[in-house]
Parts: C-alpha cells; structure tokens; sequence
C-alpha cells in the first residue's frame, strides 16, 4: 500500500466509532482490521469504496431496511449479509444487485478461483478469475466446418408444406 493510500484510509477511521482494530503505523503502512460502528451515511467511509481493511457495520431495523439500504445506492462491488436464517440471506440476494456477495463472511469470495469476481454498474462490468477471466478477455471464435456433401432439400426454400 503507498503512503498516500495509508493516510486515506487512516482518515477513513474518523468517519465512525472503532467498535475494533484502528491501530496503524505510518511508517509501516500498516492498518489492522478494522470494524467501525455509527457511521454517518453521508460520511467518506459509507460513499467511497474503501480497498481496505476497513468494514462499517451498520445497525438495521429489519431486512426491509437492509434492502431499502442497498437500493437506494449504487450496485455495491460487494454485498456480506450475516443471518443465521438462510432464508433472510436469499431475500435479500434476491432484492438487490451486486458484484459478489457473501454469506456469513466477509471478503473472501475474491479468494475462491472458482467463483467469478467484478463489479456490477458503477463497480464495474464484467467478472474475471480463472476461467470467468479467459472468457472475459479472449474473443471466443465459433467455427463451423461443412462437409463438401449435398446439403438435405430441407435447407433451402421453398419448403413442403410438410416435411417428409
């Protein structure tokens, strides 16, 4: 991480209370993890995509909030709901729109090759990692090779009322 990225998200820190983490060292570039609470919606940490360790947490009245939470803002690059119903979990996965999403966790999924990662909407287009990435990059080309053989009566009008 540069410095000029260490001091943004040393400033980040002061957008919410330090539920837990908050230590840094300049010097090193070093942030631990960090979980801040009461955040500010219109606060830098809630408007910014923050590339860092570095997770608000939000206090909700119900999944209808959360919901309404995540709509009523740009597609997220990533979506982490903790429930341990996983019933809640898939609505609102239905509800909304993100880049990935986690269950139960939090920044993870980018890990897993096997899962696609990207952004949605101003998060980004498109996905990558492993497979998802060489089709996302390459220009898959369809051949189709003919035999030289007549074609059948049925490729070329005008057709029987009824094929044979």
């Amino acid at each position: 991480m540069s410095d000029r990225h260490h001091a943004r998200l040393v400033a980040l820190l002061e957008d919410g209370e330090i539920y837990h983490g908050g230590q840094h060292d300049a010097e090193d570039r070093y942030l631990a993890p960090t979980i801040l609470i009461n955040t500010s919606l219109d606060s830098p940490v809630m408007q910014e995509e923050i590339f860092g360790p570095i997770l608000p947490v939000l206090d909700v009245s119900g999944v209808e909030e959360a919901i309404d939470h995540v709509n009523a803002r740009p597609k997220p690059l990533g979506l982490y709901v903790f429930a341990e119903v996983r019933d809640i979990a898939e609505r609102i996965l239905d509800a909304t729109e993100s880049g990935n999403a986690d269950i139960n966790d939090c920044t993870i999924q980018p890990l897993m090759p096997a899962l696609p990662f990207g952004g949605v909407g101003n998060s980004g287009m498109g996905k990558y990692h492993g497979e998802w990435g060489f089709r996302a990059y390459t220009n898959a080309r369809g051949v189709l090779y003919h035999s030289t053989v007549t074609d059948p009566d049925i490729r070329y009008p005008p057709y029987p009322a009824k094929p044979a």
